[in-house]
Order: C-alpha cells, then sequence, then structure tokens
C-alpha cells in the first residue's frame, strides 16, 4: 500500500485553515457598523430628496400660487443633499430629526407634504434604531 503524500493532509502546511476563535462580544457582526448606519442614513435621506423633488410637480397642478410650496420643497431637498453627504458627521442624526420635523411642518402648504414628513419620519426613526442595535453586541 502506498503511503499518504504530505499534500493530502490538509491541516499541515499552506492549505491548512485557521483555528476557530470567538468571535468579539462587542460587535455585531459587521466589519464596520459604524459605516453601515451611516450609509443607511445617507440612502435614507437621498430617497427622502428625491421624493420630495417628484412632489414638484403635483404641488404646482395642485395648489393656486406653488410658489411658496416649491421653494420650501428646494430648500428641504438641498437639507437632505447635505446632510445626506455629511453622514460621517455625529450630529446629523439629530439634524436628520429636525429635518423630518420640518417637512411634517409643511402640512398647512398642503396635507400631501406633512404626510410624505410623517412617513419618512418613520424611516427616519427605524434608522436610527438600527443604527443603536449595530451598536449593541449581538444576541446568541
Amino acid at each position: 500500500m502506498a503511503e499518504p503524500a504530505e499534500h493530502e493532509h490538509p491541516e499541515h502546511g499552506e492549505e491548512a485553515e485557521a483555528p476557530w476563535t470567538e468571535p468579539q462580544d462587542d460587535r455585531s457582526g459587521l466589519k464596520d457598523p459604524a459605516r453601515a448606519a451611516r450609509s443607511l442614513a445617507a440612502m435614507a435621506l437621498s430617497f427622502e430628496a428625491l421624493a420630495l423633488l417628484l412632489a414638484i410637480v403635483p404641488m404646482r397642478m395642485i395648489l393656486d400660487d406653488s410658489t411658496f410650496a416649491i421653494v420650501a420643497i428646494l430648500v428641504l431637498v438641498l437639507a437632505c443633499i447635505v446632510l445626506a453627504g455629511m453622514a460621517k458627521r455625529p450630529w446629523v442624526w439629530q439634524a436628520g430629526a429636525v429635518l423630518q420635523v420640518a417637512v411634517i411642518a409643511c402640512w398647512p402648504i398642503h396635507w400631501a407634504l406633512g404626510v410624505a414628513g410623517v412617513v419618512f419620519g418613520l424611516v427616519w426613526a427605524y434608522c436610527w434604531y438600527v443604527k443603536i442595535a449595530l451598536g449593541k453586541p449581538p444576541k446568541r
């Protein structure tokens, strides 16, 4: 019978796997949980900016004088884009919450803007919840 060659035993040499180690208890399982939360915030703000931009045409059709509504929407869109670009800053979460309140405050302009503010406010609250959850150790 032929003796097994050394390359048939993966526990020796280059083919061997690294020994299993316990995962760190202070990690969520992601390589960079803070970056994942920032990316989620930037995506949510980007989608909000897009949704607000899409609201301009209906506001022009519905309202008799839509100038104030369009200016308010463009200011909110600009704020969304700026905050999405600055997602690395720690204060973006609070500023995003203020932005959601500002969109809800557009309810007197038209109720649809207020509803959009409520919807994106809930989305922002969920993003904040995910950020907090990613900062905690995973449940095993």
